[in-house]
């Protein structure tokens, strides 16, 4: 009978190792298996790996904590840099609003110059517009996109400059302000909005100064409007005097010769004053109005009145056959056909001359209106007036009737000039086209 391996059961055993370990007369022994080999192999590897990792960093420390603290420091630099860049914002901010103060200051200031020259002109415009709407001048409508002024109000518009420049005032004041926050937050509202508190003023401003070169503008045209149309009434007067004989210049000559000492002027030339636009476009309003008022005093001057309105012309100016002669004779006015008793009126203001029975005149009436100029008024039934009486355009001066060489009752009515019967019809159309243009 063979012997069977004793490391052989079933198969192929696994090896042990056995240590055995003598001490005098003691034995021990143990086996090692190849599991406990592997762990001790591993707490050997592991504890290899620690001795060289805390070498490692012994020998490395230093130099980690030399880059740590380097990179630190550079950390602390960069901060430091920022925080100063930062201050350096802040101090540019503070040093901007600063000169942004005093610009927006420097604005102010002249919006409220501009708020005063405006406030000034208005009134030195109250008395020339005054005038101008007494002398019943209508401004040409000026269009807007804004609003309507009714022509009720003619200085509506300018009296709205006070607001506009109070409000304007208030705009500018509210940026001013706030150049005085918190530098920090105006350099933050600056990095949000990318306008400053300056560019905002600026901005207002613009808008604000615009708005009172809208209105200067709209005054200019309102101003040019009224001397436009003053020139162009004067002018109407003169040519229509003209065509009647007469000159404005010759009327106001006459007046003062006769003792209109309103009219004598005089004086050593000088050159005028150097003025802007707005108070250039004044003194031509102020000339064209008081151009209008000479052309006026000398309309009125003059008899450009109907002395019986409401009667028809019976006979003309010119040569006709007399109707006691039976020839051929010049009639030095026109006849107006009146009953009895029909009141007869000035043509113009005067002094009466006459006043009573005048040859073949009957009883008449005669007035003297300067400037060589004579009205009379013939074959009434009762005169009205005495001589030296002053009286007015359509003051009553007596009664028409037939006295004197009369053949039935009307009114003889005649203009004379330096005594030389003029026809009257042209004074009679000229009056016509005059009560236009007179206020």
């Amino acid at each position: 009978m063979s012997e069977r391996p004793e490391n052989r059961v079933f198969g192929k055993r696994e090896k042990q190792h056995i240590i055995i370990l003598a001490s005098g007369d003691r034995i021990r022994h143990m086996s090692i298996r190849p599991w406990m080999v592997a762990v001790t192999f591993c707490f050997a590897a592991m504890f290899t790996v620690g001795y060289l990792a805390a070498t490692s960093y012994l020998v490395l420390r230093d130099d980690l904590i030399g880059a740590t603290m380097a990179r630190q420091a550079r950390m602390q630099h960069d901060y430091e840099d920022r925080i100063s860049s930062l201050r350096a914002q802040v101090d540019r901010v503070t040093s901007r609003q600063l000169l942004d103060q005093q610009v927006v200051e420097e604005k102010v200031e002249r919006l409220l110059q501009q708020q005063i020259a405006l406030s000034a002109r208005h009134g030195k415009l109250d008395d020339l517009l005054t005038r101008a709407q007494d002398a019943g001048l209508q401004q040409a409508p000026i269009p807007t996109e804004r609003e309507e002024r009714p022509e009720a109000k003619p200085l509506a518009y300018e009296r709205r400059a006070d607001a506009a420049g109070v409000k304007a005032i208030e705009a500018l004041m509210s940026p001013r302000q706030s150049l005085n926050a918190d530098p920090a937050e105006t350099l933050r509202q600056s990095y949000a909005t990318g306008e400053t508190a300056a560019d905002r003023a600026d901005r207002m401003f613009s808008k604000v100064t615009l708005s009172l070169k809208d209105i200067e503008r709209r005054q200019l045209d309102r101003i040019q409007s009224l001397t436009a149309g003053a020139s162009q009434t004067a002018e109407a007067i003169q040519t229509i005097l003209r065509r009647t004989g007469f000159d404005t210049s010759d009327v106001s000559q006459d007046t003062a010769e006769a003792g209109g000492s309103d009219l004598a002027i005089g004086g050593p030339f000088v050159e005028p004053e150097t003025t802007d636009a707005f108070e250039g476009s004044m003194g031509e309003l102020d000339l064209a109005l008081n151009r209008l008022d000479d052309a006026r005093k000398a309309a009125k001057q003059l008899p450009f009145g109907n002395p019986s309105p409401s009667s028809d012309v019976t006979s003309r100016f010119g040569n006709r056959t007399d109707p006691f002669l039976g020839r051929l004779a010049l009639h030095a006015g026109i006849d107006f056909r009146a009953r009895v008793g029909t009141e007869i009126h000035a043509t113009g203001a005067g002094t009466v001359l006459t006043a009573g029975a005048t040859g073949g005149y009957g009883n008449m009436v005669e007035i003297s209106h300067g400037n060589g100029v004579t009205t009379r008024y013939a074959h009434l039934s009762r005169v009205l007036v005495k001589a030296g009486d002053k009286v007015e355009a359509g003051d009553p001066v007596g009664l028409s009737g037939t006295t004197g060489r009369s053949t039935g009752p009307h009114l003889h009515y005649e203009v004379r000039r330096n005594g030389k019967a003029i026809d009257p019809m042209r004074f009679l159309t000229a009056g016509l086209k005059l009560s236009t243009f007179m206020d």
